[in-house]
């Protein structure tokens, strides 16, 4: 197996592929000579600056490149018959991810998608939970890093968010309303959303990279109590008659791969589907048409029968 893009998560990546004994990672691509460099030095694979020379060399890669290259790159190994496990989000367009889940399919391979914190969440027993939630709030922010620049924040950040509320909520999306600021640019780097549910769950969203402190919370009411989750202290407040295990999925990275090559051999299908990141897609592209200052003009969709793209 091979490793697209060798920054920070390819480097995760390489570090959990090199401990499993039922995959040789053999090759890292990426365009910085510095990080094949590094990457060479500390694993001890071939490098290449270019992914294309990859395929036909392994039969499985992670790509841990920009979200803006996803589509093209996906989509060039699924070509060669390639196994693929991509980082969120799946593709930046509709159109990519349609294709690439198409395209899986027909290929009989498997794709996988990043949303790695939907493994904290199933090990700790929330999406267990047979009830639907009445509401939920949920804060993701922290400073400015310089790091996924080629998209928004909604795509950076808010979207590990709307794999679990979408996995929560039961309810087809009805109303979308977001206001985003773009400070550091191009694209908007502090976004908040509402969104309106089918059944009555109302959901509120904001993401931030450009706050002075870190925070990661989650608050979800059911008609039986609360759950409130702060991410950065691993604390969880249950007052439902559910119960719950603690925060304590040291490695969720780790599972994700695990249960990736598990599939590849055999084993059940991976917890995040690629149909359900095309979900999440969906809802970021229509935060930021909905984004009422208009910043994101450019990359409106067309809103599926009975959501409103409302200020």
């Amino acid at each position: 197996m091979a490793v697209i893009g060798a920054g920070a998560f390819g480097r995760l990546h390489m570090s959990k592929y090199q401990a499993l004994e039922d995959v040789t990672l053999v090759a890292i691509a990426d365009p910085s000579e510095t990080a094949r460099s590094a990457a060479h030095l500390k694993y001890g694979v071939s490098t290449h600056a270019d992914w294309r020379e990859l395929k036909g060399m392994v039969d499985v890669v992670s790509i841990c490149s920009p979200a803006s290259t996803h589509g093209e790159i996906v989509g060039g190994f699924l070509e060669a018959g390639v196994h693929v496990l991509v980082e969120k989000p799946i593709a930046t367009n509709l159109k990519e991810a349609d294709e690439l889940i198409a395209l899986a399919a027909a290929k009989g391979l498997v794709l996988a998608v990043g949303h790695q914190e939907r493994f904290v969440f199933d090990h700790c027993g929330l999406l267990s939970i047979p009830n639907a939630p009445v509401s939920i709030e949920s804060v993701r922010a922290g400073p400015w890093t310089g790091r996924c620049t080629d998209v928004s924040v909604v795509m950076d950040l808010m979207t590990h968010d709307l794999d679990l509320i979408h996995k929560l909520v039961p309810g087809e999306l009805e109303d979308v309303r977001a206001s985003g600021r773009v400070v550091a640019g191009p694209f908007v780097d502090e976004m908040t959303a509402n969104l309106s549910f089918a059944d009555g769950c109302e959901v509120k969203l904001f993401a931030s990279r450009i706050a002075e402190t870190r925070e990661r919370s989650m608050r979800i009411i059911y008609s039986d109590g609360v759950i409130e989750f702060n991410f950065l202290t691993r604390a969880i407040r249950n007052t439902t008659n559910c119960t719950l295990q603690p925060l304590d999925l040291a490695d969720p990275l780790g599972a994700e791969i695990r249960s990736f090559v598990s599939e590849i051999h055999g084993g059940p299908v991976s917890l995040v589907r690629p149909e359900e990141a095309r979900r999440a897609l969906e809802t970021a592209l229509l935060i930021e048409a909905a984004d009422t200052r208009g910043i994101l003009a450019a990359r409106k969709v067309e809103a599926p029968i009975g959501v409103a793209l409302s200020a």
